[in-house]
């Protein structure tokens, strides 16, 4: 406070688009997470859904589900190292690219069906005629 004379600050769907972003507050510097690491942030979110509504199939599907809709925020961020002019702000649309690997790549994808695609890495596959909807407009660009 003595520096900025700010007393609080919220973060909200910061915190949904890079759950990483309390690191970097403390640690005072922009973390250029790669696909691999973002991919373990997954991985334990799909461990601490089925720890929490069981590995069966209705606990599976309930933890897809809440992924899905979590994997529908973070496709909007874009890796530190290939921003054109870093920091990222919340409500800008960056144009589609390429990531600087595949997995960069498929979490960048604002196609629904990717994002199902990444939770059958970790919850195995869809049961045949599933679909997922985002329930927010926070992927929309209206």
């Amino acid at each position: 406070k003595e520096s900025s004379g700010v007393d609080g600050i919220m973060i909200a769907r910061g915190a949904l688009i890079k759950p990483w972003i309390f690191t970097e507050i403390k640690e005072r510097r922009h973390w250029d997470i790669s696909g691999s690491e973002r991919l373990d942030i997954v991985k334990d979110f799909a461990n601490f859904g089925m720890e929490h509504w069981g590995s069966d199939d209705r606990g599976i599907e309930t933890t897809r589900k809440f992924l899905l809709e979590w994997l529908s925020f973070t496709y909007r961020y874009v890796p530190h190292g290939i921003l054109v002019h870093p920091p990222q702000r919340i409500n800008e649309r960056i144009p589609s690219f390429c990531g600087r690997d595949d997995k960069e790549t498929l979490l960048a994808s604002p196609n629904g069906q990717d994002w199902v695609k990444i939770t059958e890495m970790f919850l195995g596959k869809v049961k045949d005629g599933f679909e997922f909807v985002p329930k927010h407009k926070a992927n929309s660009y209206s």
